[in-house]
């Protein structure tokens, strides 16, 4: 009973973990929003920082203290989105941090690209 009252939970509660986009796919989405060069980075490392930030899961989120991470860039609730939780959040993506956790990764990556731009890189991952 416990083994169907688990699969059961499993299928009722969708959403739970999140999307895993496979690899192949995830460097088609990278190269066709222009991730190859921007910043001169190559989408070679845009897929390194979303292994090991996310595992490539949509809706990965990590607890840091007063702060955040959230989706499959991780994006922090202190500079760039909006969790209601963090205190002095600027949100400069202008986005709720909810929304870098379903499974449509074009705003993650207006924001990402955003952070990126600013940073002139990725250091600030």
């Amino acid at each position: 009973f416990l083994g169907f009252l688990v699969a059961f939970l499993g299928l009722a509660l969708p959403g739970i973990q999140g999307r895993i986009i496979p690899r192949c796919e995830m460097v088609r989405i990278l190269r066709q929003n222009g991730f190859e060069g921007f910043e001169g980075r190559t989408v070679a490392d845009w897929m390194c920082l979303v292994k090991y930030e996310s595992s490539y899961n949509t809706k990965a989120y990590n607890n840091n203290g007063p702060s955040r991470d959230y989706g499959i860039f991780q994006i922090n609730s202190k500079y760039w989105c909006n969790d209601g939780k963090t205190a002095g959040a600027k949100n400069a993506c202008r986005i709720s941090c909810s929304k870098l956790q379903d499974d449509n990764i074009q705003d993650d990556i207006q924001c990402a690209k955003k952070i990126a731009r600013e940073a002139r890189g990725l250091t600030p991952w």
